[in-house]
Formats: C-alpha cells, sequence, structure tokens
C-alpha cells in the first residue's frame, strides 16, 4: 500500500455498462451504498452535485459531494465532503472481456494510524457493490 494513496482492484463477473449503471444509478446507488433511497440524488457530470444519507451504529450520517470527472463507463472522480476538507476519489473500470470489469478504487490515505480501517471500509464497499452487481 501507497503511503499516500490506498488503491484497491476487484474483478467483477459483469460487463462495464452494468458496472456503471449500478454505479451512477440512484436506485442501485442506495442498495450497495447503504443509504436511505429517498435521501440519494446522483447528478452524474463534471460540477454535478451527490448526496446520501447512510444509516451507521452512531445515527445517521450525511454524505455529500461534487463529480469533478465524468467519463462515461470508465472513469469517476468525485469529493466525499469531510470536516476537514473535501477528499477526492476516482473509480476507473476496464473492460477486461468476456463480460467481465474491473474496478480500480483509488482515495487518499488516511493517517497511518487510521490505514488499515479505511482499506477494510473501502473493501466492504465494494463487497456491497458485488452483491447489488450480482442481483442485477
Amino acid at each position: 500500500m501507497s503511503t499516500t494513496e490506498i488503491t484497491i482492484a476487484r474483478d467483477l463477473d459483469a460487463p462495464r455498462e452494468t458496472v456503471w449503471r449500478v454505479w451512477t444509478e440512484p436506485d442501485y446507488f442506495a442498495r450497495w451504498f447503504g443509504a436511505a433511497p429517498e435521501s440519494v440524488a446522483l447528478d452524474v457530470r463534471p460540477g454535478g452535485a451527490w448526496k446520501a444519507t447512510v444509516a451507521t451504529p452512531g445515527g445517521e450520517m450525511p454524505m455529500r459531494g461534487v463529480y469533478r470527472e465524468v467519463v462515461g463507463q470508465e472513469r469517476l472522480v468525485w469529493t466525499l465532503d469531510l470536516p476537514q476538507g473535501a477528499m477526492e476519489m476516482t473509480a476507473t473500470l476496464a473492460d477486461l472481456g468476456d463480460g467481465r470489469t474491473r474496478v480500480v478504487l483509488r482515495q487518499p490515505a488516511p493517517p497511518r494510524e487510521q490505514c488499515a480501517q479505511a482499506e477494510e471500509g473501502a473493501n466492504r464497499l465494494l463487497d456491497s457493490f458485488a452483491k447489488v452487481l450480482a442481483s442485477v
């Protein structure tokens, strides 16, 4: 793992256009992101805002940000607004052929003592994404 970035790759048994749809359509997004469906709004275009409210053990957590780069079915760059500032995240989708897609998720590495927790959270999110994707 880099000291400046967390990178997680996952190969999925679905074509890239389906992976893109599950990542960018509000109904699917709510399911894999763990958000209340009525709280999800995704304006998937450069400069477009996104928001979702996630239920956590500590209560509801509103999340929001802005899409910085959108390359249809290939790449999304978005921010996650945090109290200390916006964190930029990137998802890249690569067509592996035979109806398979590789997703590479990148985010800045948190302080060293929080890296394992951040990596675990990103893996849980991709696990949830893969479950929803398998149901499409």
